[in-house]
């Protein structure tokens, strides 16, 4: 049996467009039970924040820039 290492480094050298169907059929697989109320009161605790200027927002154009820098383009 293959250990997940080695699944990993060979499903990494798939396509993207394999790699988007593998990570949502191992996504599916997961037991996680229902998280949509837990995800609901997440989403509200966030709003909230916002709202409340708790927490500062990041326009995405920056967001983007951020990751390009430190993970490089495409």
């Amino acid at each position: 049996m293959l250990q997940s290492q080695e699944i990993l480094e060979a499903a990494l050298q798939l396509p993207q467009e394999q790699r988007e169907v593998l990570v949502d059929k191992l996504a599916a697989s997961l037991e996680l039970g229902d998280l949509g109320e837990y995800w609901e009161e997440e989403i509200q605790r966030r709003i909230q924040d916002v709202d409340a200027g708790r927490v500062a927002t990041i326009p995405a154009d920056e967001v983007f820039a951020r990751l390009e820098q430190r993970f490089g383009g495409k």
